[in-house]
């Protein structure tokens, strides 16, 4: 995995983490919502990356 993408999943996480936090502290189930969903988003590619990575080797 590259860098550009690790930080790219890392960015991905963080924002979710904060929406979710953010929807917590407001009590907006949505925006709670979306931010787990982001988190779930950056978790699948970071996976999809790390497997390809084994692959290359």
């Amino acid at each position: 995995m590259g860098l550009d993408d690790k930080l790219s999943n890392a960015k991905d996480d963080l924002q979710g983490k904060a929406k979710e936090a953010t929807g917590k502290v407001t009590d907006n189930e949505r925006l709670e919502a979306e931010g787990k969903a982001d988190q779930s988003v950056a978790d699948a590619k970071s996976a999809g990356e790390k497997i390809k990575d084994v692959f290359k080797h």
